[in-house]
């Protein structure tokens, strides 16, 4: 058998503001198309509170002031991507592919940016990025999201569903010979200001979340939401966040442990109104180490969960994000029009060299 072996590294940066996920990832692909991957070192940087605070205001940034603040984080994400190159002494690498972090996402207004994917990343780090995988899929009409599935179906094929827990929720499955996927609702990305408000950067085990009391007008309220009824394609952005779900929230004048409860189990509901008795699901992403959050599913949903090691539970969007890059270099189809309603499938991202 012929195969061929890509050495990248992966790098993430999602909604919730943990950090910067970066894994050193070897890929091996038969002549048949089997795909086959190894994590050879992953590790997360947290972001300082002065770069946690700034990504959050962006959203309000003018033109103007995005173009500039692009240029600073570009220079940052440099700083970070060639820290763990050193530390790590990683070396003859094919490509680093990184995603950036979403600052706009509002595809139905043809509109979707990633900062931290100017030409400068590849000059700066001496390397061959591939980079803004959603531009080019919004442009086609699509939403530009989620973009993992086609990760799901090369890498993890075995499981009926893939279910992320990160700033959101997402789900990805075959259906018809058809990927699936799409945006369920908001988890880490509204979690985490509440456990913040407690004196905490998240909640640990949902520790304060099974403390709490269940709000049941407010999880009518939550499970109403018009966005729940809708059919896929969907996908969900900051700013539904902050003007649809946090105004409901503190409306409703309960407890932060309140708020954790009653949101957690509208997560869980949400969660189980999408899987087939039986199934197995696959969840990876920080919402896993929610063990309330997690004991709530079980008990609503009848499937097989099966959580992985905490390397792959952590990496796996830095993972998927480096099968895409490796996919572009390819040429081949990295994002699934089935997925993001988009006019076709296609290979997105840019190349840049050095």
């Amino acid at each position: 058998m012929i195969t061929e072996d890509y050495h990248v590294i992966g790098v993430m940066s999602g909604t919730s503001l943990d950090g910067i996920d970066l894994a050193e990832l070897l890929f091996q692909v038969s002549s048949e198309g089997v795909w086959n991957f190894k994590i050879l070192k992953a590790e997360t940087i947290p972001y300082p509170p002065i770069w946690k605070k700034n990504l959050q205001r962006a959203i309000s940034y003018s033109e103007d002031e995005i173009i500039i603040f692009n240029k600073e984080y570009t220079r940052y994400l440099v700083k970070v991507i060639s820290g763990f190159i050193t530390k790590h002494q990683i070396k003859n690498l094919d490509a680093v592919c990184s995603h950036g972090h979403t600052i706009w996402h509002q595809p139905e207004n043809g509109l979707t940016l990633q900062i931290g994917n100017l030409p400068e990343l590849a000059s700066l780090i001496n390397e061959k990025v591939v980079c803004n995988f959603r531009v080019q899929d919004v442009a086609l009409g699509g939403h530009g999201a989620p973009l993992v599935p086609i990760g799901d179906r090369l890498l993890f094929s075995e499981y009926d569903y893939c279910l992320n827990l990160g700033g959101f929720a997402n789900i990805s499955f075959e259906r018809k010979a058809k990927r699936i996927a799409y945006d369920i609702c908001p988890v880490n990305i509204v979690m985490n200001i509440y456990a913040e408000k407690l004196g905490k950067p998240y909640d640990e085990s949902g520790k304060f979340a099974s403390s709490g009391d269940l709000n049941l007008k407010l999880l009518q309220q939550l499970n109403r939401l018009e966005f729940y009824a809708k059919l896929p394609p969907k996908s969900l952005g900051l700013e539904w966040v902050q003007n649809i779900i946090l105004p409901l929230l503190e409306d409703s004048k309960s407890s932060s442990e309140d708020i954790l409860r009653t949101f957690v189990e509208h997560i869980a509901i949400q969660l189980a109104n999408q899987f087939s008795g039986g199934s197995s699901v696959l969840i990876t992403g920080g919402g896993v180490y929610n063990q309330y959050l997690i004991s709530r599913l079980k008990s609503l949903a009848e499937v097989v969960i099966v959580i992985p090691s905490s390397e792959l539970i952590e990496y796996k969007e830095a993972l998927i994000f480096g099968l895409l890059g490796v996919l572009k270099l390819r040429n081949e189809i990295n994002c699934l029009s089935s997925v993001t309603g988009a006019k076709r499938d296609h290979s997105s991202g840019e190349i840049f060299i050095p």
